[in-house]
């Protein structure tokens, strides 16, 4: 589809229609939906560093470590679909 052109100020025509400026409009909050926050962020850090990972989360890495990739994603994907139906 092809841009639009702007309005000519005539009230006929293909382009009819008052000539405006756009305004800018100030962000929404729905904008930044999926988007952490420093707090947020900071939070989840202090509570990985005091608690540690969970027994799947070690037991995933030293998969990893030895060098088992395959396995280590089955076992995740069988965490997530664990978690998921719950």
């Amino acid at each position: 589809m092809a841009p639009k052109q702007p309005n000519t100020g005539l009230f006929v025509g293909l382009n009819k229609g008052d000539v405006v400026t756009k305004k800018d409009l100030a962000p929404r909050p729905s904008d930044r939906k999926g988007e952490s926050s420093k707090r947020v962020l900071f939070v989840r850090s202090l509570i990985r560093e005091v608690a540690g990972f969970a027994p799947y989360e070690k037991r995933i890495t030293e998969l990893l470590k030895v060098g088992k990739d395959k396995y280590a994603l089955k076992v995740a994907k069988k965490k997530a679909w664990d978690t998921q139906k719950s």
